[in-house]
């Protein structure tokens, strides 16, 4: 647990290698790509190496399978504890294997590279199935029909890339578990046996796992997915032309959130958000009930100066929320929801009052209806909010808020049932900008531009300024 949790990809590592893209797939929406292959591979040998970031826990989800007619399944997804389980089911269909790994993958704020991996024909019983995590080979707890305590028998034969069905973000053995997070970098090699760092390496200085570029071959039936064609998410990058059909996925889906540039969303594991919901790539804050439902953000700035967007939907009724602000990182309060405690400040975006360290302002601002954006503006550096409404500058210029103090992160809060929003953090939003822009580094796909010298928070970022 240690290893993996020093080696979690939660920032950027000079790599000389950029991922530019990655694909959010969303399960309320039953997003997944799929094709079938035309002419069967190996057989006995094969790997597969994505990078995913996790946006919803606690729940079953695959993120890879294929299944053929006589219900022979090979997938591996995240169980509701949070592990991950590898399916791999043989061509007797009444023989199963599974490995649940022995630790688990909760961190919502960082990219797991996950390289699963079938060689039947190895001599050595530990070598033959195998999974690695972040470079680091798994230790896991055997299962199925078949001896608990071996690995899969030599020389066993798979369906996994014969001519039968293959899903990316979908499992149909049992129910459907879609995905919910990010993917980027997917590489499927058939015929050839598994080596994480054929895929990536540890950086000397920080010892955190990075991306490199694959130089290999594919086989028949491997691909490659880059994510980077907007207009053709499913394309083959590997030459073989092993495209795949895009279910529910649209060009909106593809994100610039990636291992090399991760971007703040809102983080699923750091409160209980009983009867509200974060969704679309941990970028959309609902509540489902008539009580006080607060999310915050994966990332904290301690200096520099930040911006992020917030596109006002619903206010469900109530005359004050939605509200959007930030909080003190190192709090411990529960009672983050109106700015009422000395550690949290927002505006009520309806009614534009703005609670400040726990006093409610003596003057309000513009109110907010739907589909308005309000751009907030952080400067750590001089402890100022200033806000934007739909690309112009509130409160005459002046700040919100004037002691923001200097370990912060963006929060967000909601009251009624249906009343919320959408977050742009930069990395991914559930609203499509009309005109996007980005700041000056280039990082960010906004709906405006940033004001002069405020940055999106993602790592690059964050490695210059904060």
């Amino acid at each position: 647990m240690e290893v993996l949790q020093r080696t979690a990809n939660r920032g950027s590592i000079s790599t000389g290698y950029e991922i530019a893209n990655s694909l959010k797939f969303e399960a309320d929406n039953s997003e997944y790509l799929n094709r079938t292959s035309g002419a069967n591979g190996s057989r006995t040998t094969w790997t597969t190496s994505v990078w995913v970031k996790r946006t919803e826990l606690g729940v079953n989800q695959v993120v890879f399978s294929s299944v053929n007619s006589s219900s022979q399944a090979n997938f591996y997804r995240f169980l509701d504890s949070d592990k991950i389980r590898f399916y791999f089911q043989p061509d007797d269909v009444a023989v199963t294997y599974y490995a649940d790994t022995n630790a688990v993958f909760r961190d919502t704020s960082a990219w797991y590279h996950i390289v699963w991996g079938l060689d039947s024909t190895n001599s050595d019983g530990s070598k033959r199935f195998v999974v690695y995590v972040n470079g680091v080979y798994q230790d896991s707890t055997w299962g199925g029909s078949a001896t608990a305590s071996i690995n899969c028998p030599q020389n066993s034969g798979s369906r996994f890339l014969q001519s039968e069905p293959i899903q990316i973000g979908r499992g149909t053995y049992g129910a459907d578990h879609y995905f919910s997070g990010y993917m980027a970098e997917l590489h499927v090699l058939d015929g050839i046996a598994p080596d994480p760092t054929d895929f990536g390496e540890f950086d000397e200085d920080s010892g955190i796992w990075k991306p490199k570029a694959y130089t290999g071959s594919y086989g028949t039936n491997g691909f490659y997915l880059d994510f980077e064609s907007s207009g053709s998410l499913g394309a083959d990058s590997s030459g073989n032309g092993n495209n795949f059909t895009l279910n529910n996925i649209t060009s909106a889906d593809q994100a610039t959130d990636t291992p090399t540039n991760n971007f703040c969303t809102l983080n699923q594991a750091a409160f209980t958000l009983t009867d509200a919901t974060i969704s679309q790539g941990a970028t959309s804050f609902f509540n489902t009930l008539s009580d006080t439902r607060t999310a915050v953000a994966t990332m904290a700035v301690t200096k520099g100066k930040w911006y992020f967007e917030y596109k006002f939907i619903s206010s469900g009724g109530s005359t004050y929320w939605p509200a959007i602000g930030f909080t003190n990182a190192e709090s411990t309060s529960s009672n983050l929801s109106a700015g009422s405690d000395s550690d949290s400040s927002v505006l009520l975006l309806p009614n534009g009052t703005p609670y400040e360290n726990g006093t409610i302002g003596s003057s309000n601002f513009s109110y907010f209806t739907t589909n308005d954006i309000a751009g907030v503006a952080l400067d750590v550096d001089n402890g100022n909010m200033y806000l934007y409404k739909n690309g112009t500058i509130q409160n005459s210029g002046n700040p919100v808020f004037t002691s923001i103090g200097d370990f912060i992160m963006p929060l967000g809060t909601t009251y009624a049932n249906g009343c919320g929003g959408y977050f742009n953090f930069g990395g991914f939003t559930s609203y499509t900008p009309a005109s996007p822009a980005s700041d000056e580094n280039g990082y960010g796909t906004f709906e405006y531009a940033p004001p002069s010298g405020y940055y999106a928070i993602c790592t690059k970022n964050l490695a210059e300024y904060g």
